[in-house]
């Protein structure tokens, strides 16, 4: 028997790889400022109508009580076991029908990039009647709202994360990196909660990188890149995953080191100011176009330099 404790535990650390914390830091969904910021916009759209507390006829596991949902019978995700029973309990509600659309164009940071119409489609398509409330020990606790036991799903908490990540930053525009399949996966669910006082929440798509390709050293040999290999595989191609949704192939990676080793050793010594100011604008509207125009990739890698030093931008930096 693995407790549901220690079975989220496992889970959570399986995803991610053995490493640094990044500069920027760490939050999630269980950490305190979260959890404030959650109840307090929980309450909002409480008490504007946008989310209710309705009791509904839910499946529980029989033998560990996890909430299995309204939908076909099966396996516990929590303990494995078989065995269902019918219970109604209070959960948190979103009904959709008087909100909109789950996911628009204004929703997604990316100008002049196509419109991912089969993305609003897989979003738009989720249930009416959304539950958002959990069985689960890791989260936003609802016991303060009547509800014991449950947590904000998580899918709802990865928006108050972000939301809580740019307040501390002091930023109004957050922007969430995500794949379009985990975008179309966690949109509707996280809809009432991509606005909070000033701040404005939107997605910046992005593709899958084949790292596993990028690591190796005979590709830096080959193209004796080694100068640039932290800066291709922590900097460039996430650039290339924001502006290749689709993802970027093993095939390119080659073509893509080479072409950022070229413009490494081209970049000028002092940047011209107004193709700067350009790049920035571009950048804050989420036009990726730069990231393959030569001249501009080097001009970008210089002030990076400039601002940050050789080896990138330090501890704590923006």
């Amino acid at each position: 028997m693995v407790s549901r404790q220690q079975r989220e535990e496992q889970t959570l650390a399986a995803k991610y790889a053995p490493g640094p914390i990044p500069a920027g830091g760490l939050l999630t969904d269980a950490d305190p400022q979260v959890s404030s910021l959650a109840l307090t916009m929980i309450r909002a759209l409480l008490a504007d109508g946008t989310l209710t507390v309705r009791e509904l006829p839910v499946r529980l596991c029989a033998r560990c009580g996890h909430m299995a949902g309204t939908g076909t019978a099966g396996d516990c995700r929590s303990c494995g076991h078989g065995g269902s029973r019918v219970a109604r309990r209070p959960l948190l509600v979103f009904d959709r029908t008087a909100h909109g659309p789950a996911l628009e164009r204004d929703d997604v940071h990316a100008a002049g990039a196509r419109t991912p119409m089969h993305l609003f489609s897989i979003a738009h398509h989720a249930p009416r009647l959304l539950v958002l409330s959990r069985t689960r020990d890791h989260g936003v606790d609802l016991a303060p709202l009547g509800l014991d036991g449950m947590v904000l799903d998580p899918r709802a908490g990865l928006h108050v994360a972000v939301l809580a990540a740019a307040g501390e930053q002091g930023a109004v525009r957050p922007v969430m990196t995500v794949t379009e399949n985990a975008a179309a996966n966690v949109a509707a669910y996280g809809a009432p909660f991509r606005w909070h006082g000033a701040m404005r929440l939107r997605y910046a798509l992005h593709g899958k990188i084949p790292y596993e390709t990028a690591a190796s050293d005979q590709l830096y040999e080959v193209h004796r890149a080694q100068a640039v290999r932290e800066l291709f595989t922590g900097w460039y191609l996430p650039l290339c995953a924001a502006r290749e949704r689709a993802g970027v192939s093993a095939a390119r990676i080659p073509a893509l080191l080479k072409f950022l080793r070229r413009a490494h050793l081209a970049r000028p010594a002092t940047p011209p100011g107004d193709l700067l100011t350009d790049l920035r604008h571009r950048a804050a509207a989420g036009d990726m176009r730069w990231v393959t125009d030569a001249r501009a990739l080097a001009c970008v890698l210089s002030d990076r330099e400039n601002t940050t030093g050789p080896t990138g931008p330090t501890r704590g930096a923006p």
